[in-house]
């Protein structure tokens, strides 16, 4: 790592001000023959926990034979309680139990969790990136989750709990009862992380310029298109698009078709490099 990289990723700030320590929960699922493929960690959006990769995605990135981890942020599944939690502390558990992984990580994000992963990249030197469906702070974003869910969007402008139903997640292909049933499992995070996500300063260059696929559904309920298309063009892209599918794509229907591109993407940037 050059000199000019040092600053970027360990500041007086980091020092001065700590971020507090807090129970993380990680769950994982690993190859049955170990190839020395870089691990996958798969970070959820706000009110979304580990399990929600741990579902579907996390066995099937395994049974193509790459590691998989996925994190709960702070506050968020079965970690530990922080209500008071922000972005910073949010990127700071992501670059933590990715520098404890066995090998250097691919960073998947989704929803907001792709913001986190954005400002975990300035920190820690991924070997790729991927966003997924992500909610990268934008007011445009704020606009479209006023008009669609205007109940549920608006406490959260002010210091509520964002609320999204289950037609907002889910696309109708998945039935009814699972809908319902992953909707209810959903929390909240840290209020305080909620308002910077719309306030928040961009992101700072990602150490060491990893690669970044961005990826979604133009008939997403929370991301509308542009947004999706402004996400990639950042990292000199075109996102890859899923119709039909809702926001949370780990959890729809045909949740193997971004999963399987996301895989076959990190194969074929292996085999280039």
């Amino acid at each position: 790592m050059s000199q000019a990289q040092l600053p970027r990723i360990m500041r007086g700030r980091e020092w001065a001000r700590p971020v507090r320590p807090a129970r993380r929960e990680v769950l994982s699922a690993a190859p049955a023959v170990e190839e020395g493929r870089p691990p996958l960690l798969f970070v959820p959006g706000f009110g979304h926990g580990a399990w929600t990769f741990a579902e579907h995605w996390l066995e099937h990135t395994a049974g193509r034979g790459f590691p998989a981890y996925a994190l709960s942020l702070r506050g968020h599944g079965g970690s530990g309680p922080a209500p008071e939690a922000t972005l910073r502390a949010y990127a700071h558990d992501v670059t933590q139990v990715a520098a404890g992984l066995p090998r250097q990580a691919v960073l998947v994000g989704h929803g907001a969790g792709a913001l986190v992963v954005r400002h975990a990249l300035a920190r820690y030197p991924a070997r790729a990136a991927v966003l997924v469906a992500p909610v990268l702070g934008d007011w445009a974003t704020l606009a479209t989750a006023l008009r669609r869910n205007p109940v549920g969007t608006l406490p959260a402008v002010v210091g509520g709990r964002l609320r999204l139903s289950h037609r907002q997640l889910f696309s109708r292909d998945l039935p009814e009862a699972d809908a319902r049933r992953y909707a209810s499992r959903l929390g909240r995070a840290g209020r305080r992380a909620q308002w910077q996500l719309l306030t928040h300063r961009a992101p700072e260059p990602a150490v060491g310029d990893p690669p970044v696929l961005v990826l979604g559904s133009p008939d997403d309920r929370v991301v509308p298109p542009a947004a999706l298309t402004r996400a990639a063009r950042r990292h000199g892209g075109a996102p890859l698009l899923f119709p039909g599918m809702g926001h949370d794509l780990m959890l729809d229907a045909r949740w193997r078709e971004p999963i399987d591109a996301i895989l076959d993407w990190l194969e074929k940037d292996q085999a280039s490099a």
